[in-house]
């Protein structure tokens, strides 16, 4: 999500009530509701780990593994348009996998993709949490203060916020009603993975605008340690700015289940021009 000139060309996007269109053999193209916040032109990187997470789950898939650690590193800008993804076993087994995907745009690597696919079991006789339920979205008031970013993506959602909101804190809960691609199932998983990124916008320490700063993630990285399940997406997070221009942003994950794990988020922290 690193910011470029003002005068890149707009892409052409698609218009429709899906985020990605399917072009066949591994090429997609977004539509607006996939725009970024930071530059017209680009992608989110939520709906971006969306398609990633959907490649990724119809990639040699089985059942008996459940994908519980997607971590995604951002190469350059997410161009919006066309672009391809590429799939590969990295480390093939019988309890745990290694599958990538890599999505490419204009001959460029915009993001690698790693998921570990692990092997499921009985374990309900050691079942311990630790991070806490947070009140849940049917409970909480809409919230409008996801405004002040840009967007089509921001556009197509929906949010709810909890009580002690403030900047570098807070619980908000979001959701949408799009299809990821045009013409195939939206599993619970990429449904709420292509919103977690969302995370580093909810509660920023700094409002974003002209002459504020500027904070974009250059990975994400979300570790599960139970399948999430439904349409709402909780994000519990929290921001924080170093003094040599890097941040964090942290999130515990939920759903109207409970927590089901984590997201990490590296910044770089920079005065907007």
């Amino acid at each position: 999500m690193t910011q470029t000139s003002a005068q890149e060309a707009l892409p052409e996007l698609s218009v429709g009530d899906f985020f990605y269109e399917d072009l066949g053999g591994g090429r997609y193209h977004s539509t607006v509701h996939a725009q970024g916040a930071w530059n017209p032109h680009e992608q989110h990187m939520a709906p971006a780990t969306g398609i990633m997470t959907h490649v990724l789950e119809q990639f040699q898939p089985r059942d008996d593994l459940r994908m519980a650690r997607i971590s995604l590193d951002i190469h350059g800008i997410i161009r919006g348009g066309e672009f391809e993804i590429r799939t590969r076993m990295i480390r093939p087994g019988r309890t745990i996998e290694l599958v990538e995907a890599e999505m490419v745009a204009q001959g460029r690597t915009s993001i690698v993709a790693r998921a570990w696919r692990l092997k499921t079991g009985d374990s309900t006789a050691v079942v311990g949490l630790e991070d806490a339920p947070v009140v849940g979205p049917h409970e909480l008031p809409d919230w409008t203060g996801m405004s002040v970013w840009p967007g089509g993506y921001i556009e197509s959602l929906q949010f709810r916020v909890a009580p002690e909101h403030r900047p570098g804190r807070g619980v908000v809960w979001l959701r949408n009603e799009l299809p990821m691609v045009e013409g195939h199932e939206t599993s619970a998983l990429t449904h709420l993975m292509g919103m977690v990124d969302t995370a580093n916008g909810v509660a920023p320490r700094v409002e974003p605008g002209q002459g504020s700063w500027m904070f974009p993630n250059l990975d994400l990285q979300i570790h599960m340690h139970r399948a999430p399940v439904g349409e709402w997406l909780g994000l519990e997070s929290q921001q924080t700015y170093g003094a040599d221009g890097i941040g964090l942003t942290s999130a515990v994950l939920h759903d109207e289940q409970g927590p089901f794990g984590r997201s990490e988020q590296i910044l770089t922290v920079r005065p907007l021009g």
